[in-house]
């Protein structure tokens, strides 16, 4: 409670606050809430100038800098709008604001080019689902965390068959084929993404089709953008509800029920950092990936998925000490606090090409679009609830299936704050968008 001399203080500095005109407000602007605006503008400048002059390095450093400079401010501007902050407005804008300026040639091909090297050649997008996955993981309750993976299947298949059934009834009633909305609408958005899911149903397409995959690449990205957008806004809705009703949300807890609640209410002691043990997170980031990799060629399992099996196991069997546990946490904190933001900049950039999208786009796609991503929505909900899960955690992590794999899970889960849930979120995208695709694949066959 504060003191009336406190309080006195706090006016005071509220009324100078908006006395400032525009100049003095953008010298008091901080870029991230850790850079001045001044700094900034020098920092963009810099950067800009050497992409301009064809000097900004084609490679990870080139590429940070272009990544970071553009995500810090739009993080920021994001969480400062009005109604656009309460739907996940820093992910919205950190999405697409660069996939307009790509669209528009407004980016630097030099930019442009070091971005890519960053994402595509380095594969960035993976080493920080890498950190996140691992870190979540390890730095959870191990009980907790395997209530959660069990639970879970129950609403993703309830949700996957609850959006396929009312997508294809909307598209219906829009006077579209079954065979078109199925295949070429609401596969592409539960496919598990661009990489693991559009690429490879592509080629599965093709295959029966005997066209060219890129042809069809191009039919079926624009579905999967539009709903992850549409999943993106639910997700921060999502957020607001679970604000204003703190009961229906677990806040990045999934699992619900008079058992744990001793152990959910249990406050987590504030992390020591140790720079020491943040090296040894990201060695164990990396090595949970590569083993994850390695065992894909022996079991046919996508390496991600086995990643996220192989640390749950770690973690329930104990077979990490705690401080190398703490070490994989640090390194998510760090990660997850520090390059969501750039990371979607470079995203949206690379993986998301408005000019598809707008080759197709028209009420009745969106609608079933919005449709098919609400209804996987509403059953994690419903299921979740029934099920003692938290519903806004549950409708979440099932939502994720809608989204643009890697992608999505990042902006659907940074649109509602619960970057906690990405490894229940990888599950139901990569498990969810799997399945998709081999089933997709082999009905195809039987409609040609």
């Amino acid at each position: 409670m504060l003191t009336s001399k406190e309080m006195k203080s706090v006016t005071k500095n509220t009324m100078i606050d908006e006395n400032l005109n525009v100049f003095q407000k953008l010298l008091k602007w901080e870029i991230g809430g850790v850079i001045s605006f001044p700094v900034y503008v020098i920092l963009a400048i810099i950067i800009f100038l050497a992409a301009y002059f064809h000097q900004l390095p084609n490679n990870m450093l080139g590429g940070f800098a272009v990544i970071i400079i553009i995500g810090m401010l739009l993080g920021d501007i994001g969480q400062k709008i009005p109604i656009l902050k309460n739907i996940g407005g820093p992910a919205i804008l950190s999405l697409f604001v660069p996939s307009l300026l790509v669209f528009y040639e407004v980016i630097n091909p030099a930019a442009l080019a070091a971005s890519e090297t960053l994402m595509k050649t380095a594969n960035f997008l993976y080493f920080y689902i890498a950190a996140l996955v691992v870190g979540s993981i390890l730095g959870m309750n191990r009980i907790v965390l395997v209530q959660g993976f069990i639970r879970m299947f129950i609403p993703l298949i309830a949700g996957t068959f609850a959006a396929i059934s009312a997508g294809l009834l909307v598209g219906v009633l829009f006077g579209r084929s079954v065979y078109e909305t199925f295949f070429f609408i609401i596969v592409p958005i539960i496919a598990g993404g661009i990489g693991e899911g559009i690429l490879p149903l592509s080629i599965g397409y093709a295959g029966t089709l005997n066209v060219a995959n890129e042809q069809l690449v191009s039919q079926l990205i624009p579905a999967a953008v539009i709903g992850n957008i549409c999943a993106v806004i639910a997700a921060g809705l999502l957020k607001s509800l679970g604000e204003k009703k703190p009961e229906l949300t677990g806040n990045g807890r999934l699992v619900k029920s008079n058992k744990d609640d001793a152990i959910f209410n249990q406050k987590e002691a504030p992390l020591k950092i140790d720079l020491k043990l943040i090296g040894a997170g990201v060695l164990l980031a990396c090595s949970f990936f590569v083993v994850g990799g390695l065992l894909e060629k022996f079991v046919h399992i996508p390496g991600p998925i086995l990643m996220i099996i192989l640390a749950t196991l770690v973690k329930y069997m104990m077979l990490l000490p705690g401080k190398l546990e703490s070490g994989a946490q640090q390194f998510y904190k760090l990660m997850s606090s520090s390059f969501t933001y750039p990371l979607m900049v470079g995203l949206g950039m690379l993986y998301i090409p408005l000019d598809d999208v707008v080759k197709v786009i028209d009420l009745s796609y969106v609608l079933i679009c919005a449709t098919v991503v609400i209804s996987m929505f509403s059953a994690g909900w419903f299921v979740g609830k029934l099920m003692k899960m938290f519903p806004v955690d549950a409708a979440i992590v099932t939502g994720c299936h809608s989204g643009l794999g890697g992608t999505g899970d990042v902006a659907i889960l940074s649109a509602s704050n619960r970057m906690e849930l990405m490894p229940f979120a990888q599950i139901s995208t990569r498990l969810g968008g799997a399945a998709t695709v081999i089933i997709a694949t082999i009905l195809l066959r039987f409609f040609n």
